[in-house]
């Protein structure tokens, strides 16, 4: 059940920054919280957003449909999290109801004023008097004193000659425009932005050197200074894959096959980059839903993580979108915010909270004239400011209450059922993994009563099993290769490298003839006995 329902106090902060109180059933999936957002928004175009949140690390996660919120979730309570934009549109164009098109505008007003979205000069002037255009509306000259940009927040830092510009480009090109017009035209001049759709992961490339690693409708890009060193298209990445800290990109450029590896600060970052870029993959690539498979990062020495998108792909949301037919919502909350919402100014406390800390933990957010690409601001979490009311400001209505939604969720028959199914499966598979145990502890007793011992006996045996397991299929491998007169492509290839050809002449060789001698001197022994 959930005890408190969900608090949205600032919509322009985060998209939306979402505060919940949970004390939800160990059931109860991510899925549930982000349909109940935008049901509360009347949000049909919903496979674009997700909810991030920050745990206790400052690690950011994005929440998983498909698993149980509780075991997601390892900070206390109440939950902060970020309903935001996860996948960008790779043609906003084709994107169908406004309010769909406003909640991206918010986003990429948000990756402008972090220094997500980098723009040159120009674009930035217009980017910015787009923004003024749909808060303000037309210039006008009795209203707006000569420095009325400065109380705009529009970039990390704003120079007098971009608000020179801007205030021109108010003026002159966008009179006339409504909102939604002004909106629209951003979402047009940024789609085309190298950064665009781009949510920056920092690491260290080979060399040492700082790199921003992203994922877009495009591909993997690699951002490193202010330039954009690679750009690798979906059809050209093979597999990404990552081991403790250190993150791969296999692919193929210029017909040959390259490996990105770049060291992120923490295992913990690198399993982030590594889901966000297959679930980047599987939107942006697959046709359908039903072609995505299953990624796994393990080797043959470790078992590692697998993970698979569960979701509408890019094209299926298209499609989806084409046929959406109804009039635009009425009354809904988001459209209600809109039309009460003041120009976006300084002071704010949610706002200004979130800027003196992200100013706390950042040296130098990113300029229009700076030649780095830095947008640490990106990297922090969103706080939600309990002065204009917390928790108490929930949703009045018994309808939309999120205890009654999941009272329902839960009385239908058929979650009951798939709840029950999943329930029996855990429990088998609990019964199976204590028989196991049981079975081999009661094994390791006959040997030893001591449990610290059995331990290490425990890990030996396990420890020798690996090896077994290993040289059964490397000696084979290894004897098909020296042996064998099978002249298949892949083995061929093998045979010719450099390395294979000194281990046979100077390892293998003299081994076998030592070998062959030694059996011949046994047999002749054993002939002259």
């Amino acid at each position: 059940m959930v005890s408190n329902a969900l608090y949205i106090p600032n919509i322009e902060c985060a998209v939306i920054t979402v505060c919940c109180v949970f004390s939800p059933q160990r059931e109860t999936k991510g899925q549930f919280l982000v349909d109940h957002v935008c049901n509360h928004y009347s949000l049909l175009e919903k496979d674009y957003f997700g909810i991030r949140y920050v745990d206790p690390e400052k690690q950011r996660h994005w929440l998983e449909p498909n698993k149980p919120i509780v075991k997601q979730m390892k900070s206390q309570q109440p939950y902060t999290m970020c309903f935001r934009v996860k996948f960008y549109p790779h043609e906003p164009m084709k994107i169908k109801e406004e309010l769909t098109r406003y909640l991206l505008y918010l986003q990429l007003k948000r990756d402008v004023y972090h220094g997500r979205l980098l723009c040159p000069f120009a674009d930035a002037a217009y980017l910015g008097a787009c923004i003024v255009q749909a808060e303000l509306g037309d210039y006008d000259q009795d209203e707006h004193p000569p420095d009325y940009i400065q109380d705009f927040k529009l970039f990390p830092k704003q120079s007098l000659k971009l608000e020179r510009k801007i205030i021109d480009i108010h003026k002159n090109e966008l009179r006339g425009q409504c909102s939604a017009v002004a909106e629209l035209h951003l979402l047009q001049r940024a789609h085309n932005l190298e950064t665009y759709g781009v949510d920056p992961h920092p690491c260290k490339d080979f060399t040492g050197s700082t790199a921003f690693l992203g994922f877009t409708a495009t591909g993997f890009v690699v951002f490193q200074g202010n330039k954009r060193i690679h750009l690798l298209k979906w059809a050209d990445v093979n597999k990404l894959k990552f081991e403790g800290k250190t993150f791969y990109v296999i692919g193929i450029q210029k017909e040959k096959k390259l490996v990105l590896t770049f060291h992120t600060s923490t295992p913990a970052a690198c399993k982030h980059l590594w889901k966000c870029g297959v679930e980047n993959q599987a939107f942006y690539k697959c046709a359908k839903s039903s072609q995505i498979k299953t990624v796994s990062s393990s080797n043959i020495f470790f078992k590692g993580s697998r993970f698979r998108y569960s979701g509408r792909v890019a094209k299926e949301v298209i499609e989806a979108s084409s046929k959406i037919q109804r009039e635009p919502p009425e009354g809904s909350a988001l459209g209600q915010h809109k039309e009460e919402e003041a120009p976006t100014r300084p002071g704010g406390e949610a706002e200004g909270q979130e800027e003196d800390e992200e100013e706390e933990e950042t040296s130098g957010v990113l300029t229009i004239s700076e030649l780095v690409y830095n947008p640490c601001a990106s990297m922090l979490p969103t706080p939600v400011d309990d002065g204009q009311g917390g928790v108490d400001l929930l949703f009045q209505s018994p309808i939309q209450s999120p205890a009654r939604l999941l009272r329902e969720l839960h009385a239908d028959p058929d979650i009951q059922a798939q709840l029950v199914a999943e329930r029996v499966r855990d429990r088998a598979f609990e019964r199976a993994r204590v028989v196991g145990r049981s079975m081999l502890g009661s094994g390791l007793r006959l040997l030893t009563k001591n449990e610290r011992v059995n331990t290490c006996v425990l890990s030996a045996v396990r420890l020798i099993a690996m090896v077994i397991g290993v040289l059964l299929v490397a000696v084979p491998m290894l004897l098909l290769l020296l042996e064998s007169d099978i002249d298949v492509s892949f083995l061929h290839e093998i045979r010719q490298t450099p390395e294979f050809e000194q281990f046979h002449y100077e390892y293998y060789c003299p081994l076998r003839r030592w070998i062959l001698c030694k059996i011949s001197m046994v047999m002749e022994r054993l002939g002259w006995d």
